[in-house]
């Protein structure tokens, strides 16, 4: 609706323009069924490292992104501009104005270095962090890892109304009758690229949100991920409690999205840990409980069950009763009677019918429990149906029967621990304590970042379903403050795992810092403007800061995490690349003029392994890359050189090749079957000409 009432407002003939408006509204009003909302005007953003140059996209600096203009000349440090979509020309000067990308445009991203921290130099995994909008980093994935991530955690803007997040540059408040649909329609993109970065057969894709939008993405989700199961769980994580209307809210929610054949680890309490299994069995309350668990839902499983209290045995079943007489509770043969009666003293039901309780007693399946002070009779269990199959299938063993009662003894053939629980309550998930108070002890009190989670609630969440998966690749495409990655490593530190990280933040300032920095006198894009952005003066000097173990100033770090004698001052065995998303001129890359600033694309294509090389201005024939586990052939003339290396180590196994001939191509590549090959730069090209957002 916002772009159709925009499209009505430019029409001229006020008559027309009323007609067609009321008849909008008309249809507006209209019941929808289903998760509806708009398609908002596509979404620009600023690419503040290209230059400006003429028949390029722009918009003002200090203006609106989605107001766009098409540079039509440059005249010394003077653009002038028609306004896309209208006949409004307008002289600005350069400076003033940052070329844009609007959502659809073909673009070509590359990764500028930044920083890296080492720490482990022995080891060749290397976690990444890049500064992007996360839809243009979400194309580069795509390209990079489409179908090879294990898990993908999100914490996305929580859509409050409290200006927490951006729509085309603009924030988005309380105020924008607009919001919810601005927030699903910002969504969705980034959620139909994000599930095809997953292993579609065992992806897992977790999302964090409170009440504001839990409902509206839950829709969407399952939209979206079509063939997936979506279970969520609650987790309190501000047990202060924080007043957002009547109540005071103390939790918010993940949702899990698992692809068909994704694995969950279970655990008998998933928050302390690992559980130690037990050989234990479970046996089942013979009272029905939950939904149908009244008399009448059941009339035929209201039946009574006869009882040896000397013996402690259950004897046999009764027939069941008519549903119109009331049950007699007077022994009967010296036996006591046990009928199915709830802890309010209602009539229930059994869970199975009488024959099949007659069966499980000869069999030694029934165990008689406790007096039942509230119920007024005795508490009964038996073997359910699903261990009795354990039972068939070895999985579940008879150790003994007891000679008194004939009770079989059960247990499971190896250890067994229950399933996650799906209402996380736990100190250490508290984000005040283990959010906030972590990220002023690595970065000070005066670098401030709003709302950062517990790194063990980001931990427990992760770790919940890669448990078991020491080689997770993990995607994170909100990553804030960098609690993610903080937390992968940290799970790699307790188990010895080697997941490898990507995080994904912009380098957005907040609103305080940009009224004063423009008062200031700077703007988007100025030096001063980005040193305070939450790419660099939040994200990575938390990462730089968690895994050398020092705070900001250099200072040992105090305490331990919780859960283990980790000394938080020994820091993590892991390295780290910063790295900016950039744009490349496709022409310059068709003719390998940009072959250095492809180099960390090649390198994380390739599994991001060992640290990315570099090379200088000259162009090398080739590139024999065997600790980084790739190479690169760049003349053509030099195959049989490349071939040679190729086959002397055997441990690369990705490999470039730079040729404009598909036969060609498919010629040079026949020797190294078994091998991850890419033709350059045609496979590049396009994937981005191609895979435009549609």
């Amino acid at each position: 609706m916002a772009a159709i009432n925009d499209l009505i407002a430019q029409i001229e003939n006020p008559e027309l323009r009323a007609r067609i408006q009321a008849e909008v509204d008309r249809m507006n009003k209209q019941k929808k069924f289903g998760l509806v909302f708009e398609e908002h005007l596509p979404e620009c953003t600023p690419l503040y490292d290209i230059p400006v140059k003429r028949g390029a996209l722009v918009a003002l600096k200090t203006g609106k992104v989605s107001e766009v203009y098409r540079v039509l000349k440059i005249k010394g440090d003077e653009a002038e501009c028609k306004k896309k979509d209208a006949d409004e020309i307008a002289t600005f000067k350069v400076n003033e104005l940052v070329t844009v990308a609007e959502f659809g445009d073909a673009i070509y991203p590359y990764l500028k270095p930044m920083d890296s921290v080492c720490n482990a130099p022995d080891s060749d995994l290397w976690h990444t962090l890049i500064e992007a909008d996360n839809y243009h980093a979400l194309q580069l994935l795509e390209y990079l890892y489409a179908g090879k991530v294990d898990c993908i955690y999100i914490d996305p803007p929580y859509n409050t109304g409290a200006r927490d997040w951006k729509y085309n540059n603009d924030y988005v408040d309380g105020a924008d009758t607009y919001r919810h649909s601005k927030w699903l329609s910002f969504m969705e993109k980034r959620l139909k690229i994000a599930k095809k970065l997953l292993n579609p057969s065992t992806g897992i894709l977790i999302l964090t949100i409170d009440e504001h939008e839990v409902h509206h993405i839950r829709c969407l989700m399952e939209e979206v991920f079509t063939g997936f199961y979506i279970q969520m769980v609650t987790c309190v994580t501000n047990p202060t409690g924080s007043s957002q209307g009547r109540f005071s809210r103390i939790e918010e929610y993940a949702i899990y999205c698992f692809a068909p054949n994704a694995y969950v680890n279970s655990y008998e309490d998933p928050m302390i840990g690992e559980a130690v299994a037990t050989q234990d069995v479970r046996w089942k309350s013979l009272l029905r409980s939950g939904p149908s668990s009244r008399r009448e839902d059941r009339k035929n499983m209201f039946y009574p069950v006869y009882i040896d209290t000397t013996k402690g045995i259950v004897v046999r079943a009764g027939e069941p009763l008519p549903f119109e007489q009331s049950p007699d509770f007077s022994t009967v043969n010296g036996l006591e009677v046990a009928w199915p009666i709830r802890t309010d003293g209602t009539e229930g039901r059994w869970s199975v019918g009488a024959e099949t309780l007659n069966n499980l007693i000869s069999k030694g399946y029934v165990l008689l429990g406790r007096y039942d002070d509230k119920r007024k009779t005795y508490g009964i269990t038996y073997i359910s149906a699903e261990i009795q199959k354990m039972i068939e299938t070895g999985e579940v063993l008879i150790v003994g029967r007891n000679e008194k009662t004939g009770v079989v003894k059960v247990e499971y053939a190896q250890g067994h621990t229950q399933a996650v629980r799906t209402v996380w309550h736990r100190t250490r998930h508290n984000a005040g304590v283990y959010g906030t108070n972590i990220l002023s002890s690595l970065l000070g009190k005066n670098r401030k970042f709003p709302f950062p989670k517990s790194v063990y609630v980001t931990k427990d969440s992760i770790g919940t379903v890669l448990k078991n998966n020491r080689n997770a690749l993990i995607v994170d495409f909100f990553a804030g403050s960098g609690t993610t990655l903080h937390a992968v490593n940290l799970l790699n530190a307790e188990d010895g795992g080697h997941r490898r990280c990507i995080i994904v933040t912009n380098n957005e300032v907040s609103a305080d810092e940009a009224i004063e920095l423009e008062r200031q006198g700077y703007r988007p894009g100025d030096d001063q403007w980005n040193s305070l952005g939450v790419a660099r003066y939040i994200t990575w000097p938390r990462t730089v800061c968690s895994i050398t173990g020092v705070d900001i100033v250099g200072n040992p770090l105090k305490g331990n995490y919780l859960g283990s004698d980790k000394p938080m001052a020994d820091g993590f065995k892991a390295n780290a690349v910063f790295f900016k998303l950039g744009f490349l001129d496709k022409t310059s890359v068709a003719l390998g003029r940009q072959f250095k600033e492809m180099i960390p694309t090649l390198w994380m294509k390739a599994g991001a392994i060992g640290t990315c090389p570099t090379v200088g201005e000259d162009i090398p024939d080739m590139l024999i890359l065997p600790e980084n586990k790739f190479a690169v052939l760049i003349d053509e003339m030099s195959y049989m050189t490349f071939e040679k290396h190729i086959a002397e180590h055997p441990e690369i196994e990705t490999i470039y090749i730079v040729t404009d001939s598909e036969p060609g191509y498919r010629e040079m590549i026949a020797p190294f079957e078994g091998k991850n090959t890419y033709q350059l730069y045609r496979d590049y090209l396009d994937n981005f000409r191609i895979n435009t957002g549609r």
